[in-house]
């Protein structure tokens, strides 16, 4: 699997566990998220916080985060990683002035909203673990689909 990492993205994911054996990894530009998979980039992307970046996005550069998830609407999968537990974004233990209860809220409103899903890892690593499983499921989904669909046609021919 060739995972695209967006070039804007700092302190990204290398995948160089073994874990992560057959993982090549291209920085690349990407309009939505920050990994995604080589040719596929349309139709699936995961974008990464941080608990610190997280905060940022419901804050200070909503509009911003608003905008990227309404691009990721249009996409076959989306999924926003959080490297944190879900009870330290509401028990507020981060930096910023941000209401513990608004910025629950205001996930919880992207989800119902937008359907864009959120998952709370707890940890850099387990982050890195969510986007690799969550783009390799879509790809193997998508050779599935590719599969019956060249079977049906060798079939019909």
């Amino acid at each position: 699997m060739l995972i695209i990492r967006d070039t804007r993205e700092q302190a990204g994911y290398a995948f160089d566990s073994p874990r992560y054996e057959g993982v090549t990894v291209e920085d690349g530009s990407l309009a939505t998220g920050d990994y995604s998979v080589r040719g596929l980039e349309s139709m699936v992307a995961c974008e990464r916080k941080s608990l610190a970046d997280l905060t940022m996005c419901l804050g200070q550069e909503r509009q911003r985060f608003v905008r990227e998830l309404e691009r990721a609407r249009g996409m076959d999968a989306f999924l926003v990683v959080v490297e944190a537990p879900w009870s330290d974004l509401a028990g507020g233990k981060y930096r910023s002035r941000l209401n513990p209860h608004s910025a629950c809220q205001s996930v919880i409103s992207f989800m119902a909203h937008l359907r864009v899903p959120f998952l709370f890892v707890g940890s850099r690593a387990a982050g890195e673990y969510a986007v690799w499983s969550f783009l390799h499921q879509y790809l193997d989904g998508a050779r599935k689909r590719f599969q019956a669909i060249v079977k049906a046609h060798g079939q019909a021919a």
